[in-house]
Parts: structure tokens; sequence; C-alpha cells
């Protein structure tokens, strides 16, 4: 099985609208071209950039292009209730109306978690999802699973965004631990790619399909923005192994198929 990790859209409105709209799309051609292609999207929250419906309502109109499946999650920029007034009862959120989900294929069992809090940059997923994982994790105990959510639960080396990272990440490695057909858990918010050990299995960050953020490890400031490639992460299961590839975008000169 082959999944295509986005992250970090931040489609917008106004003047600048075009450029996180057109990575977007380019970040699609990319992966579409792949021979074979994915098998599904997964799009790791800042999806929208305010919020807004209307920057939902871009969104929607791009991925109605690709025609590979899609499963969509909130990040700290997003507001999952015009998430889900615009992609409730889609297969973007799993044909449900929560921005909490499971998605089963043969091969492996996706868990799509929530861990936006009104507020805040940083994440929690809370004692009630937590269970839930939980649970949605028991259900398939043979079957690999891919935990997908915004907020990274590990630190990444940057402090200023080590500063809004999962806060409840204790709770979730203690989930995690108890599920060791757990292969990877996927995030975004760093703007960047980067992996580490978690609970037995490793989470991974997805670059920005719009901007990266810099590699600022000296200080708290705000790392700020570099023209570093957009892109994309493939994983690809292959029975209980899973491995990973980083895919170029923007510096890429690869065939385009959208």
């Amino acid at each position: 099985m082959r999944i295509a990790h986005l992250s970090d859209l931040h489609l917008t409105r106004g003047p600048l609208a075009a450029q996180p709209a057109a990575g977007l799309a380019d970040a699609l051609g990319r992966l579409l071209a792949l021979e074979p292609r994915p098998d599904c999207v997964v799009i790791t929250g800042d999806l929208a950039d305010t919020g807004h419906p209307d920057e939902y309502a871009t969104l929607r109109a791009i991925l109605r292009k690709c025609p590979l499946p899609v499963y969509l999650l909130p990040g700290n920029h997003d507001d999952p209730a015009a998430l889900v007034a615009r992609f409730g009862d889609t297969p973007y959120l799993g044909n449900g109306v929560s921005p909490s989900y499971t998605a089963e294929y043969p091969e492996a069992t996706l868990v799509i978690a929530n861990s936006w809090v009104q507020g805040s940059p940083a994440g929690c997923l809370g004692p009630a999802q937590l269970t839930w994982i939980d649970q949605a994790l028991a259900a398939r105990p043979g079957v690999p699973a891919f935990v997908c959510l915004h907020h990274p639960p590990v630190p990444v080396g940057i402090p200023f965004l080590d500063g809004m990272i999962l806060d409840d990440a204790a709770g979730l490695a203690a989930v995690i631990g108890k599920h060791p057909h757990v292969v990877r858990v996927l995030a975004g918010h760093v703007h960047r790619d980067t992996s580490a050990l978690f609970a037995g299995t490793v989470v991974t960050t997805a670059p920005s399909t719009w901007r990266q953020a810099a590699l600022r490890l000296h200080d708290a400031e705000p790392p700020g923005y570099v023209a570093d490639p957009t892109g994309f992460l493939l994983h690809l299961l292959d029975g209980t192994r899973c491995v990973t590839h980083s895919v170029a975008v923007s510096h890429a000169a690869a065939v385009r198929a959208f």
C-alpha cells in the first residue's frame, strides 16, 4: 500500500491566495504522476490559513480534480466546524460528520485524529479521543495502522515550534505503546520533513505544500520561512514493513499529471 502524506496547505483568500492553491495543485500533480500511483492521500492539517468557509471551498474545488481517496484533518489554523460544514458526509471525512474517524483498507487502518484546541497553537487530543484511538487500534490488531494528527507528539529541535506541539503526548504514547501494529504516526505543523522514534514506532512530519520553516535551532524566536523545496512524504507499506520517502515538488523536474 502507498500513502501520500501532505500537510500545511494554508489555503487563503485575497491577493496572495494563488500561491498556496498552486502549491497544493502542483503537489497533487506530482503524486498523480508516480508509477504506481498512491492508494490514498492523507493531509495532516492546516488546510486553511484562517478557517474561513471560502478557504474550504477552494480546497474542495482543487480536490475535486484528484481521482484518489483523500482524508482530511484539522490543524491549529483550521476551524473544525467549518471543515465539517463543507466536507461532512463526504469521503474526505470518512463519510462522517466528525474530524476524528477511521479509514479501513485490507492492508492498513488509518486512524484520523483531531488535535485542534480553540485559541491555541498547541494541540491536545483529550481523554475521550485517546480512548477512541485505543479502541480503533484494538479493533484490527492484526492489521498495520497509521495514526494521523496535526501536532507532532515529540520535540523537533526548533524551540519556537517545540512550544506548540501535542500537550498530551504522554497519553498518546501510552495508547500507542499498547499496539505494536502502529507502523507510523503521521503529523504536520512543522513545515519540515522530520522523523523521530515515539512509543515503539516512528513519527514523521510532512513538509508544507506552500512554504517551509527555517531550521532555527539556537533560540526560541519564530523561525520564519525559507525557499526550501515544497514536497510530501510517500509511505510504502509492504506487509508490516513501512518505508518513507521524501518527494520534492517545487524543485523537481518530474512529470506532472494534474
